[in-house]
């Protein structure tokens, strides 16, 4: 997985008064917890976070906070109801020796057939909920769609993936490809009107009884 430093200090205080007042000079009031460590509380720059939001991976955080590094994922994350602003993060600390429970983003590669023919493919899963040892877990989950036709999927269950538990029902579908909806209607109009002169095909070979 790739990973991301960042600097932070201690906070002096806590409470609601102190995490306004660090909100109003830019921080970010945060926690380190995990791995039988005590918690951290600390503040971070608020403009920090544009480097692990505005990404599809799934990042390393390293912080050094008062000459010491932390290697931390983000667990959770509060923003502001109307601004959305970052209030609050947490992030849990990690290790090579525990297993951790992240999700992986999910990228398809190559040319999909059923797209080639006019299909219409959706990505169902955009991350896939996983456990694993950190230096085990891939940056993201390649998805093989060369072989993905008209109407199929690909499901959990047909991923290859080595070294970590799914956490999802494994007929949980990750990506399709549906025939556009006007050739969808039109296979539907030809078996209708097909049914009814199969039935009238039927009808002499009962009079000839």
């Amino acid at each position: 997985m790739n990973s991301v430093s960042l600097s932070g200090s201690l906070r002096e205080n806590v409470g609601k008064k102190d995490a306004k007042a660090l909100r109003a000079k830019g921080l970010v009031p945060c926690v380190i917890y995990g791995n039988n460590i005590e918690q951290v509380k600390f503040a971070t720059d608020a403009r920090s976070f544009k480097k692990i939001l505005f990404t599809p991976e799934t990042l390393i955080i390293d912080f050094e906070i008062e000459g010491k590094v932390y290697h931390t994922i983000l667990q959770d994350i509060q923003y502001h109801p109307i601004t959305d602003e970052v209030l609050h993060a947490d992030f849990l600390d990690v290790n090579e020796d525990n297993p951790i429970t992240v999700m992986l983003p999910i990228r398809t590669q190559g040319t999909c057939p059923g797209v080639m023919r006019g299909g219409r493919m959706n990505m169902n899963l955009k991350k896939l909920k996983v456990r694993g040892y950190v230096n085990d877990l891939p940056d993201n989950i390649v998805v093989d769609v060369t072989s993905l036709q008209m109407n199929q999927s690909i499901k959990v269950k047909d991923l290859n993936l080595e070294k970590m538990t799914v956490l999802v029902a494994e007929n949980t579908i990750v990506v399709d490809v549906k025939a556009p909806r006007n050739a969808a209607a039109e296979e539907e109009s030809t078996e209708e009107a097909a049914a009814p002169a199969a039935e009238g095909a039927a009808a002499p070979a009962a009079e000839a009884k």
